[in-house]
């Protein structure tokens, strides 16, 4: 019974594995997000990797042929096979695909202005205004602090919307 495992590609590489590795006989998925953006006064749809540098393989009776298939790095191991990963997993993925590029939900931020609460760490409690997004999970706020406003990086999960 076939099942799926993950598999680490070459960077820059992708296309030259997914390649190979269909030419060898596997089933793979290498799922890309839709991700609109504007460039330059110009609306662009980019298509990355909802995986960066990893695909999914459909392993049949042998594995060993796929992990030395030009351009994958190594599949993600379990001991002495390969990781399988849950076909409901894959289903998940599929299920949020729109024209072969999957679509992940909007996050409700807030707006800038709108009134936020600290929920943890030395601010707790405190009220601020949301002042935008950081990379990595991060949101500025801006706490009166001190005698005047101080804008405060804080997790994402440590801010929630003030009501009212």
């Amino acid at each position: 019974m076939p099942y799926w495992c993950a598999a680490r590609l070459q960077g820059h590489r992708e296309a030259l594995a997914l390649h190979c590795l269909a030419l060898a006989g596997y089933e793979t998925y290498y799922p890309r997000l839709r991700d609109r953006r504007i460039r330059h006064g110009r609306r662009v749809e980019l298509r990355p990797a909802l995986f960066p540098g990893y695909a999914f393989i459909a392993i049949e009776l042998q594995w060993h042929t796929a992990r030395w298939t030009a351009g994958v790095i190594n599949l993600i191991m379990d001991g002495s096979g390969p990781a399988r990963v849950p076909d409901s997993v894959i289903d998940e993925i599929r299920s949020r695909e729109r024209g072969g590029l999957v679509e992940l939900p909007k996050l409700a931020w807030p707006s800038p202005g709108d009134r936020v609460r600290v929920l943890a760490g030395p601010l707790q409690g405190q009220l601020g205004l949301y002042a935008g997004q950081r990379p990595h999970e991060r949101v500025l706020v801006l706490l009166a602090l001190l005698g005047g406003q101080q804008r405060v990086e804080l997790a994402a999960s440590d801010v929630e919307v003030a009501a009212g």
